[in-house]
């Protein structure tokens, strides 16, 4: 198994997506020496006896109530489990791991006030594959991803459930698999597990992980379906795309170009076509794709910030023994970053379904109606083109901003929240569905392509449609038209479309100029 390094406040994009696909994290041994004398600081602060918020006070709107010392350790285990009140389906156990990854991490930099073997704790039972069982409902993205964080940090004191290789079981059962036992809190540890965004980003990462190949995915597919109906790639031409300037779409447009490149069908246009512009799908795609690479770039850079970045309250610095209250734990960062990605994969899905519809209308496309070569005795793709349709209805209503909305928490003293927890939450869905478009397209294009015949695409094209006729064949006459939906969406999601064109094609996490 793949080991990633975890360097605190300089972690890649990268280390976090191959954590995502199963990567074993550890963290950085650099990291002991700062745990320590963040640890000894809370030692030392509380010390002097003085009031100090999440170490020796109440939570919330109780910062007022002081806690005595001989209850401090009642008061972090206390909050931990009155703070696991999530709903809903459980999380995935990778974006759990992630989400752990995450907060080892950001408690690895030392201001947290977290004992080294806090943090060995964690790590063991990532190592171990002991994942906590987590609701995904329940935090509203401000004064942390409380609820979440605080189910996962509910199983490293053993209560509630986790998953193991093994299955499902009970939280001190699962420790002991691991050879653990139950974690005593100190001063401010249940705090800091449970006070941060890690929820809120690890589902935020994980859409943005998987945007990039949809993404991807649908540049082929309109590069197929531009094929399939003998559009021009006049429009692609790289003078047009330089003179606006904009990077993405300078990169769409030159993915495209090669994609197409040498496809006879392409030459076919010019010597057998009248058409003097194609429709905006076709002809637009690089300033919409282009945009859409561009906006994604810009939530991985919030992101990739954000996954460094420490998001606990009070924070500790032991230089001077300060513990000092702020807001970092408010996600509105994540958020703007969960609605970039959002807006992208609806304009991606939209776009594709706009030229299924054109693949389907003999006017637009000059191929048989519907795809199918007896219209009328069969429909042939005209229903999935209902479905494509609504999905991207589905995603429009998504779409909405999360960031944007708000809504007061512990008697108005979290008066303003992020919504960064349910903004990121309801991506992967989205993401699900621009999927499905983007393989009804696939499936679609590559019929188009077939009544083209003895016609050919370009190298890269051609070795999509073989990719595909492996799985699904040519639609001949009705037949049942899940499988082969089902079959296309398998190959999208799981990269093949991209894997199959064996080129460069843009990169969502790249966000320097090729």
């Amino acid at each position: 198994m793949i080991t990633i390094a975890l360097k605190p406040g300089a972690t890649t994009l990268d280390d976090w997506r191959a954590i995502y696909r199963g990567a074993m994290p550890r963290l950085d041994s650099s990291c002991r020496e700062a745990a320590e004398r963040g640890a000894l600081a809370i030692s030392r602060i509380l010390a002097k006896g003085a009031p100090v918020y999440g170490i020796n006070t109440g939570f919330g709107k109780l910062a007022t109530v002081r806690i005595e010392d001989a209850d401090l350790e009642r008061l972090q285990r206390n909050i931990v489990l009155s703070h696991a009140a999530g709903t809903g389906e459980a999380l995935p156990t990778h974006i759990v791991r992630l989400m752990m990854s995450l907060k080892l991490s950001s408690l690895g930099q030392g201001v947290s006030g977290v004992q080294p073997m806090t943090l060995d704790f964690l790590e063991a039972m990532l190592t171990s594959g002991v994942i906590p069982v987590v609701p995904s409902q329940g935090s509203v993205g401000a004064s942390g991803d409380l609820a979440p964080l605080a189910h996962m940090s509910a199983a490293m004191i053993g209560v509630g459930e986790v998953d193991t290789p093994t299955g499902r079981m009970t939280a001190t059962d699962g420790l002991a698999l691991a050879g653990l036992r139950p974690l005593k809190l100190g001063p401010k540890e249940g705090l800091a597990l449970l006070n941060g965004t890690q929820f809120s980003t690890a589902a935020c990462l994980a859409a943005l992980f998987e945007a990039e190949v949809l993404f991807q995915s649908a540049l082929v597919t309109g590069a197929l379906t531009t094929d399939a109906v003998r559009g021009t790639d006049a429009p692609f031409d790289p003078r047009i795309h330089a003179v606006r300037r904009h990077q993405g779409q300078i990169e769409a447009a030159a993915a495209l170009r090669e994609l197409m490149s040498g496809s006879p069908l392409r030459a076919s246009h010019l010597t057998d076509d009248d058409r003097v512009q194609d429709p905006y799908c076709l002809r637009c795609q690089p300033q919409v794709m282009g945009a859409c690479l561009d906006l994604l770039r810009k939530a991985a850079a919030f992101l990739a910030t954000e996954a460094n970045g420490v998001s606990d309250n009070p924070l500790i610095f032991a230089d001077n023994d300060e513990a000092l209250s702020g807001g970092n734990f408010h996600a509105e960062p994540v958020a703007f970053a969960a609605d970039m990605i959002a807006m992208a994969v609806c304009e991606i899905g939209s776009l594709a379904e706009r030229r299924i519809a054109m693949l389907i209308d003999p006017a637009l496309s000059s191929l048989p109606a519907f795809l199918t070569p007896r219209p009328g005795l069969n429909s042939g793709f005209m229903i999935p083109q209902v479905t494509a349709a609504a999905l991207v209805s589905e995603n429009k209503q998504r779409a909405y901003p999360a960031s944007v909305d708000s809504i007061p928490t512990s008697a108005n003293q979290e008066d303003h929240v992020s919504m960064a927890a349910h903004g990121a939450r309801r991506v992967l869905p989205m993401i699900e569905n621009a999927t499905a478009v983007v393989a009804i397209e696939l499936l679609m294009a590559a019929q188009g392509c077939d009544f083209r015949a003895p016609l050919k695409s370009s190298t890269p094209l051609e070795a999509v449609r073989a990719t595909l006729r492996d799985h699904v064949p040519t639609l001949e006459d009705d037949r049942y038209m899940h499988p082969d939906m089902d079959a296309a969406i398998k190959l999208v999601r799981a990269g093949a479309v991209v894997d199959a064109v064996d080129m460069a094609l843009p990169q969502v996490l790249r966000t320097e100029p090729a």
